[in-house]
């Protein structure tokens, strides 16, 4: 158990460190918003602003990980 809370407490530290805003309101509508739009296909700038030139070279490697990584990277940080 305590090693179970040890690990869930670095987990969230770690998210903490990486995206500060996550811990809003504000910037979970945002995430809403671009997860929304990109459903309908109407993409925000500032979500096109975050992407990496590396992730726009390699097409190919475009999973569920890395597309929620960029749009956190958008309204996280």
């Amino acid at each position: 158990m305590r090693s179970f809370l040890f690990l869930l407490s670095g987990i969230f530290v770690g998210l903490y460190f990486s995206w500060p805003g996550i811990l809003l309101s504000k910037n979970w509508q945002c995430f809403n918003e671009i997860i929304e739009k990109s459903v309908k296909d109407k993409i925000s700038i500032k979500a096109l602003l975050e992407v990496s030139p590396s992730y726009l070279i390699n097409g190919k490697n475009k999973n569920i990980t890395s597309k929620i990584r960029v749009v956190a990277d958008a309204c996280f940080r």
